[in-house]
């Protein structure tokens, strides 16, 4: 049996095509923001983690030495403390070596 293809089922299946395309492309848009939101979630996460370490070690310190380190080189040549300078910025500040220093830690 011969169907002819008439204008009005070429234009129905350009249609189809489009908004199947255009599906695509938003399921495409989804996973790539996602996946972003997830790359600077676990940048915040591993800011946090990394102040938490510095102030553990800065204690660490002060339990062995008796007073607080006044610079961050100091933990990581003496305390085994390792930190990723290229991709957090850290502001460390110690007031007095009897007090707990302030840490900052930013992602880049």
């Amino acid at each position: 049996m011969y169907h002819e293809i008439t204008t009005k089922d070429r234009k129905r299946k350009r249609r189809n095509r489009l908004l199947i395309l255009l599906g695509c492309v938003a399921v495409i848009a989804a996973i790539a923001l996602a996946m972003r939101a997830a790359a600077v979630s676990a940048r915040e996460q591993g800011a946090v983690a990394l102040r938490q370490a510095i102030l553990d070690a800065a204690i660490r310190c002060c339990a062995i030495e008796g007073s607080y380190p006044l610079s961050l080189d100091r933990l990581e040549q003496n305390y085994g403390l390792r930190v990723n300078h290229r991709d957090y910025i850290i502001t460390y500040e110690a007031y007095a070596s009897n007090m707990v220093p302030s840490v900052v830690v930013v992602p880049r």
